[in-house]
């Protein structure tokens, strides 16, 4: 074909010519050659469903999703006539890149607004239901290759990689193995590591009992029948204590908000008493002014009891720092 002037307006015998020219490469699966030409129209402000749809085309049969999806997303923020036509481009490519997630996140908006031609309906749950099977079949061989990292990582007392591991296989939304329960007894698992499978436990809906040994003692919990860690009472009333912080001094009461998660964290599920909130909340505003080096804020406490709680705060915070990066 000859080359086209620049800078004039695209007469119609070119523009045919164009739409002709690369309408036969695209059939001849000459991609590189279409888009170009596809773009040449393009620039001329022909931008129909087919020449767009066309560059679509290209570009995946090119490998260039991304470019693809972004354009696909501008296009769906028009909402014009096309737009379950250029919506079904967008799951594809979805599909073809393992997005499965924000496939079946699209689809289920789509169908709640109960707008979704029915011509389409059974084209978009078919994406829908590959995507959940695909994502199903990928988190079960994801799940496998963590719990044989997590074995190995146990047996080399890996305590930042178990953690690590046993996050993945959380997001996963795996159910914990009973040689994953077991942990939970052994002496020699890190108290943070404990928390984070109890956590996962609750994640799930556990209901059984699980028998879990920490902080000295042993006790049977079912993880269904235990608050969140801010939840608790205990919790909650070391909050209300230091309340009056938030506005007399953020700094103080953000750092002790930190200190108090972190304690409760490595102590979880065998969290202290409720009536030892008024010495835990001692022991944390000491440990915070320390921490922040100030040394007005309040007097040494004498107690025993603040004292021990003292002592357990920083072990804990000692605790969480050593495998939790904030």
């Amino acid at each position: 074909m000859q080359q086209l002037p620049e800078n004039v307006i695209l007469f119609p015998k070119w523009r045919t010519i164009l739409e002709e020219e690369s309408l036969t490469a695209l059939k001849e699966k000459k991609y590189a050659e279409a888009l170009s030409k596809l773009d040449k129209l393009l620039s001329y402000q022909v931008d129909s469903y087919e020449i767009i749809s066309g560059k679509l085309i290209c570009l995946m049969e090119l490998g260039r999703h991304q470019e693809a999806q972004d354009i696909c997303e501008e296009l769906l923020k028009r909402k014009d006539a096309h737009y379950y036509h250029y919506l079904h481009i967008y799951l594809t490519i979805l599909f073809q890149t393992n997005q499965y997630d924000l496939l079946m996140e699209q689809v289920d908006f789509e169908f709640a607004t109960n707008a979704v031609p029915p011509i389409m309906q059974e084209q978009f749950q078919q994406l829908y239901d590959m995507s959940s099977k695909m994502k199903a079949d990928i988190n079960v061989e994801h799940a496998s290759a963590y719990l044989d990292d997590l074995t190995q990582a146990i047996s080399s007392d890996d305590y930042k990689r178990q953690w690590q591991l046993i996050e993945d296989l959380r997001k996963l939304k795996t159910q914990p193995t009973k040689r994953i329960r077991s942990l939970l007894l052994n002496k020699d698992i890190h108290p943070v590591i404990k928390s984070a499978i109890f956590m996962w436990l609750q994640e799930v809906n556990d209901m059984d009992a699980v028998e879990i040994h920490k902080w000295d003692k042993q006790m049977t919990v079912k993880p269904s029948d235990i608050g969140k860690i801010h939840s608790l009472p205990v919790t909650k009333q070391i909050l209300l204590i230091i309340s009056e912080l938030e506005q007399t001094n953020p700094s103080m009461f953000e750092l002790l908000y930190k200190l108090i998660h972190h304690y409760m964290y490595v102590r979880y599920p065998s969290v202290p008493p409720e009536e030892d909130a008024e010495y835990i909340a001692k022991a944390l505003k000491q440990v915070g002014s320390d921490y922040l080096n100030i040394h007005t804020m309040t007097s040494k406490d004498d107690n025993e009891k603040v004292k021990y709680y003292i002592e357990e705060i920083e072990l804990c915070e000692t605790l969480y720092a050593s495998i939790i990066e904030e």
